[in-house]
């Protein structure tokens, strides 16, 4: 007989599970203990529920393995709905494991006592409580199933403090060998058709795409073929950015220079498309309007003779302004290696992408604008410019959310599949830190630097002490504007006055030191340089207070970039 918080972690052991992030409570000590005598197991004790979960979410981001997280019920587990909604949207398997009250019997009433699995089902893909012992082995087994099959996410399992003591006679189920449904081959040869026959074809690549195998079939196709591709958010850096076919980032919304290269576009091909981000352009019904001025009503509008062939592991959610005319379903890697092998079959088209490299050369001049701007507080264009001369070419940034996201995002170039860690589609505050500690975790020897408003970073500062407790080694970089400056610039765009959106921060440099960190100030932008080459070639946990000019945002993103992108 084996006890049940026993088999829990054997099952845990038996799926590959080396760390357990979060915070234990009196309701599964009982697990606590049984983890202690895990030789394959790691606890990573956080100093709140939210951190773990990001951090586990991440790691489930990076490798394709479930993060596991643990807490305990009520406040432990309601801090966890964050994280958890940030694992569903953004397709990040993790496992969430939450502590309870005897269900069986209870002589406390109904203190702390919430249905948190009625509270975890509409954000999760699985949420259980486990009422057997017997019932473990499968219910692991089948929560983590549902986490890592595409479209990965967030699931759930409570563990009633009497059923944790509870003897068992059953053993770890095994994970079955699965492979993924591939694309049926006359869609494919449909696609190829659409492709050979287009007259300037271009790839989109979304969040499904960002995948190991999904990377190296589209590098081969942009090589092979020359196709020129533009990336969403959560593409960026599925193809190598330095490559002379890549047309930017949908960053902003509409009105950029990337849009305009999609409108020149006759055939789309939508790799990895998700709902979550926001559309980097719009399909129409009908024809427009002879004499409407297209790049000032909806800039991402694309004509409505231009064909999308939608590539992806799901059928595509339609919605009045995405119904793709041809959809390729199934692994999207094998698809675009079976699309690959289709156009090698076939005469070289005759393709013409003069529009799309002309806005190219638009784009790329815009983006090298500022690079060298002296100001202080510094730019966020010097700024972006810096850190991406400072960081190797497998380093890895983790963007928190605010305003700078959309500066690095547009003008960063990634040089491999997440090696730009950002939310686009919970967009949450606060999971910058606690990313930048799970891609230390799995890859320790690569630089890693968290960048963070100090509005977001305030959210989970207090994960400073586990870096250093963990003697990580990283760098966060605080943009310090005093402001929740994302707000600020939308609040600019509304017409609305600038108004309560201040506040005060601590010293960041003593803060740092304070939980034993090493902290650094930005005093000119000359000095951002060396200070970033410092931090990242040092041993252990550097904190950076780099104050950051964001008066020009509104000017920049909202008009300027609209007017120069659509003059041309």
């Amino acid at each position: 007989m084996t006890k049940a918080s026993d088999l829990f972690v054997q099952a845990l052991e038996r799926e590959g599970v080396r760390y357990v992030f979060g915070i234990p409570g009196e309701e599964n000590l009982d697990f606590l203990d049984s983890l202690s005598r895990s030789n394959q197991i790691q606890l990573i004790l956080t100093r709140h529920e939210q951190a773990a979960g990001f951090m586990a979410a991440t790691y489930g981001r990076l490798t394709g393995k479930a993060g596991v997280c643990l807490s305990t019920l009520g406040p432990g587990a309601t801090n966890f709905t964050t994280a958890a909604a940030y694992a569903q949207l953004g397709g990040m398997p993790m496992m969430m494991i939450t502590g309870q009250k005897p269900v069986k019997k209870s002589k406390q009433g109904r203190f702390q006592i919430l249905d948190v699995v009625e509270m975890m089902n509409p954000i999760t893909k699985y949420a259980h409580q486990l009422v057997s012992a017997d019932n473990i082995p499968s219910r692991v087994r089948e929560a983590l199933r549902l986490a890592e099959e595409e479209k990965p996410g967030a699931v759930h399992l409570e563990l009633p403090e009497d059923i944790a003591d509870e003897e068992t006679a059953q053993y770890p189920i095994p994970a079955s060998i699965v492979r993924r449904p591939v694309a049926e081959e006359k869609a494919i040869r449909f696609a190829v058709d659409r492709i050979t026959e287009a007259k300037s074809p271009i790839l989109v690549i979304g969040a499904g795409a960002n995948r190991k195998l999904t990377s190296k079939m589209l590098t081969q196709m942009v090589n092979d073929y020359g196709i020129p591709f533009v990336t969403t958010q959560l593409g960026k850096g599925v193809i190598d950015e330095r490559h002379p076919l890549y047309l930017g980032c949908a960053a902003l919304s509409a009105g950029d220079f990337v849009h305009r290269a999609i409108e020149a576009a006759d055939l789309i091909i939508n790799v990895g498309h998700d709902v979550i981000e926001k559309p980097p352009f719009f399909m129409q019904h009908g024809r427009m309007n002879e004499g409407t001025d297209h790049h000032e009503t909806n800039p991402v509008e694309v004509s409505a003779g231009t064909q999308v062939i939608h590539v992806s592991f799901r059928s595509a959610e339609v919605d009045p302004v995405y119904f793709p005319q041809l959809e390729v379903i199934g692994d999207i890697a094998n698809a675009i290696w079976q699309m690959n092998n289709g156009l090698a079959e076939r005469e070289r088209p005759n393709w013409d992408f003069s529009r799309m490299m002309a806005v190219k050369e638009h784009h790329d001049a815009n983006i090298a604008e500022g690079s060298d701007d002296e100001r202080y507080p510094i730019y966020p264009q010097r700024l972006v410019a810096e850190v991406r001369k400072a960081m190797p070419d497998d380093g890895t940034i983790c963007l928190d959310n605010g305003v700078y996201k959309i500066w690095f995002a547009r003008n960063y170039r990634a040089y491999g599949s997440n090696t730009v860690l950002l939310d686009n589609a919970l967009a949450t505050m606060g999971a910058g830190l606690p990313s930048a500690m799970a891609v230390h975790l799995v890859n320790p020897g690569r630089k890693v630097m968290a960048i963070c408003g100090d509005g977001g970073f305030m959210m989970n500062s207090q994960e400073l002490e586990t870096a250093v407790r963990l003697k990580m080694n990283l760098t966060c970089l605080i943009l310090n504007d005093s402001a929740y400056g994302m707000i600020r610039w939308k609040q600019a765009n509304m017409g609305f006055n600038d108004w309560g959106l201040e506040y005060g921060n601590p010293d960041f440099v003593k803060y740092a030191e304070a939980y034993g960190a090493n902290g650094h100030r930005v005093e000119s932008s000359a000095g951002l340089a060396p200070l970033l080459a410092q931090c990242l070639n040092s041993e252990g946990v550097h904190l950076i207070d780099c104050p950051v000019d964001y008066s020009e945002n509104d000017e920049i993103l909202n008009n300027t970039i609209r007017r120069l992108s659509a003059a041309i």
